[in-house]
């Protein structure tokens, strides 16, 4: 749910569309009398413990303290927010009076109190994005709050109900409304005895104005709430929902290892962000997921690491994300319009309608300085929609979404490329000018640091690449779809044979008989890594280093992640060679190993992203340096290896990358045409691996272990599968299973 606000920056007035932090639910305290509030740092700690049960995704603290008059108390906290009702969390809280008696009084309300304050470069800007605060009682121990966003309009509500217990006995207490300008909730007096539990049960719903079969949302929040029965009821739901989806996105390993825990949990926050619930909502996949406010919640090309893990394992949800951006096609085809264009030209940043949310500025948090951001020509977001949609197609064989909306899309980004491409008659050559690529530093040249970079290796080559699926995709449509959408889209055969030329006549620059990441990049300077190594330590985010310098990273070979290389991230080796032959040119597949080393030497890793390529295109070449990768991608969050940005949200497609690593990397697993392909390279030390595929109907699974690998399937009704394997090919008919050594 987003909401636009203004602001000053550097003197340029300007909007800008955040992910709206929400009223909290979570407040809930107590005091002994009427003595101090809890708080953990005016008492004496005598034990802590806080765990994540990944299968059930439930968090628990349990701690024992000593406060100042000597009194010793334990508390044990379960919270979880539910997988089978979208609009449900739940909080308990037992409170044991170890050594003393008496009264406590117990604080639980809804917060409004809110603003988007937890990105520290946001706090200067505009962050209230909330109005209208309204506060009821429903009953003795339910209120209700409700607000709406400041620009969107969009209605919002909560309900909660706190209850206290004895086992299965209501608690004799004393509920009191709280009602405060900007909470609610109730104050409630019990008493407690040495050694006997008393429990807190608190059960909130939330409701919004974009919510499917509602009323209203103070209703439905109400109605919600009247439904739900005790914690452990809600709770148990909660897990029977989370275990039928690890039935379907589990990882196994024969060693339970402590890479498994970490991937397990990497499977639980992405599927807080998107699962069955998201199918029915009009979301994309925020960068930070649901979990932090950095990026301001918008939606890059994260799901280009984030789809091959759901394409495979729960594809209906991938379909629903996809429609995101089929949804604003419109948008993009009014963007590529106002820039010029033909087609569609999707935004790097994206939000509640598709416009571009980039910012016009950018704060250099280590110089103070504000400078222009580029990002916004950062055009190749429109590969990842094609590349997504493709594969998606490519596993689930749903010609049906190709019909209504994929190929639609594809030849609308098809289109787009080839009209930004620009005929180069000294060359014979098509050239795409003015482009940022996946490396963020080059956002241009040194003498223009913001027109963005010309001929951009990856952008070119995967503009080709679109233009191939998408009138792949036209001929796969039938006949009469085909007519229909071609007349719609006023494609006629002239158009589709200019395509063709464009597709046989791009310019992809080189130097050195390796591919250079743009025309141009050759006679930038050298840095010197060692010396910025030596002076900084950590220098992931270079670009910010230099500008605090006076100086600009655009000057130099140097690089924030990988560029050139993304394109053996997308396709296999044999595909980067067939466009590379389409287009004339010749890539020594000796060479390419060495391409791979020029360019990791020269790049700082200043994206999570950057270790999930790298290590992706080490796999086969040099497994000890791949594991590294491995290792680090793994590291992104739980050790918050990214200067401290975690608590702004964690890196979700470097979660979801860590996964693949797994799922396709070191299995060698691919979709080519209408046959999986293996190519098991299996870190022996993991154990054998384990997990469920969903390919075209079928219910598959693959067990890896070294280069050997087994796969089975379930007794359907569907038409048999080919499996290859080092260039055997087996049919694998329902019910049966094949094995390769």
């Amino acid at each position: 749910m987003y909401n636009r606000l203004d602001d000053l920056v550097a003197g340029t007035r300007t909007a800008h569309e955040s992910l709206v932090n929400l009223p909290n639910w979570l407040p809930l305290t107590f005091r002994i009398g009427d003595g101090d509030w809890l708080d953990l740092d005016a008492v004496t700690l005598l034990s802590y413990r806080q765990t994540l049960d990944l299968r059930g995704a439930v968090l628990t603290r349990e701690l024992t303290y000593r406060d100042d008059a000597g009194r010793t108390t334990s508390i044990t906290q379960h919270r979880f927010v539910a997988m089978n009702q979208v609009h449900v969390a739940a909080l308990q809280t037992t409170v044991v009076a170890q050594d003393w008696e008496g009264t406590i009084e117990i604080r639980s309300t809804l917060d409004g109190d809110v603003r988007n304050s937890g990105v520290e470069r946001y706090r200067d800007l505009a962050s209230n994005h909330l109005q209208g605060l309204e506060k009821v009682a429903l009953s003795e121990n339910s209120v209700l709050m409700s607000v709406e966003t400041t620009q969107s309009k969009i209605p919002v509500a909560l309900a909660a109900r706190t209850s206290v217990w004895h086992g299965d006995a209501p608690a004799p207490a004393t509920y009191r409304l709280l009602d405060e300008e900007f909470e609610i909730g109730h104050q409630i007096f019990a008493d407690l005895k040495p050694g006997q539990p008393l429990t807190v049960e608190k059960i909130v719903t939330l409701v919004t104005g974009r919510d499917v079969a509602t009323s209203h949302p103070s209703t439905g929040a109400e109605r919600r709430l009247a439904r739900q029965g005790r914690f452990a009821e809600t709770c148990a739901a909660h897990r029977l929902a989370w275990a039928h989806l690890w039935e379907r996105v589990s990882i196994e390993f024969s060693n339970h290892t402590e890479e498994l825990r970490v991937l397990r949990l990497h499977l639980l926050h992405l599927l807080q962000t998107v699962s069955y619930n998201s199918e029915e909502l009009d979301v994309g996949v925020p960068a930070r997921g649901l979990h932090g406010e950095a990026y301001r919640g918008h939606i890059f090309w994260d799901e280009l690491f984030i789809f091959p893990v759901l394409n495979l394992r729960v594809p209906t949800v991938t379909r629903s994300l996809l429609r995101y951006r089929h949804r604003r096609l419109v948008e993009a085809r009014g963007a590529a319009k106002l820039a010029g264009y033909r087609g569609a030209m999707y935004p790097w940043q994206s939000g509640s309608d598709g416009r571009e949310e980039s910012p016009e500025q950018h704060l250099n948090p280590r110089s103070g300085r504000w400078r222009p951001d580029a990002s916004h020509r950062a055009h190749h977001i429109g590969i990842a929609v094609a590349y997504n949609v493709w594969n998606f197609y490519q596993v689930t064989g749903d010609l049906a979404y190709m019909i209504d909306y994929g190929t639609e899309m594809m030849a609308e980004i098809a289109r787009f490329w080839v009209s930004r491409a620009t005929y180069d008659r000294d060359r014979d050559r098509y050239t795409i000018n003015g482009v940022i690529g996946p490396d963020e530093f080059h956002s241009g040249y040194p003498d223009r640091p913001y027109d963005g970079v010309d001929n951009n290796a990856y952008t070119n080559v995967m503009a080709v690449w679109v233009i191939l699926r998408a009138i792949d995709a036209l001929q796969l449509m039938p006949l009469p779809n085909r007519l229909d959408l071609c007349e719609e889209l006023g494609l006629t055969d002239e158009e589709l044979a200019h395509w063709d030329h464009v597709s046989r006549r791009m310019f992809v620059p080189f130097h050195d008989g390796v591919i250079s990441q743009f025309e141009g990049y050759e006679q930038l300077l050298e840095l010197d890594w060692d010396a910025y190594r030596r002076r900084y330590r950590n220098i992931q985010r270079l670009d910010r280093i230099l500008e605090a310098e006076d100086d600009d990273v655009n000057r130099y070979r140097a690089s924030k992640q990988a560029d050139v290389l993304m394109l053996l991230y997308l396709l296999s080796a044999d595909e980067l060679r067939e466009l590379l032959d389409r287009l004339d040119y010749h890539l020594d597949p000796r060479r390419i190993p060495e391409m791979v080393d020029y360019y990791l030497a020269r790049t700082s890793h200043g994206s999570t992203l950057s270790a999930v390529v790298h290590g992706w295109v080490l796999a086969r070449a040099n497994r000890d340096r791949a594991l590294e990768f491995f290792q680090q991608v793994l590291k992104s969050d739980i050790a918050d290896i990214q200067g401290g940005t975690t608590s702004e949200g964690v890196h979700l497609a470097a979660m979801a990358g860590s996964v693949d690593f797994v799922q396709r990397c070191f299995t060698g697993l691919e979709i080519r045409g209408d046959r999986i392909v293996l190519s098991p390279l299996w870190p022996e030390y993991l154990g054998a691996l384990g997990f469920p595929i969903h390919y075209r109907g079928n219910h598959l699974h693959l067990r890896v272990s070294g280069k050997g690998a087994e796969i089975s399937v379930e007794p359907r009704d569907v038409p048999p599968v080919e499996i290859e394997c080092r260039g055997r090919v087996e049919l694998l008919v329902p019910g049966s299973v094949v094995r390769f050594t």
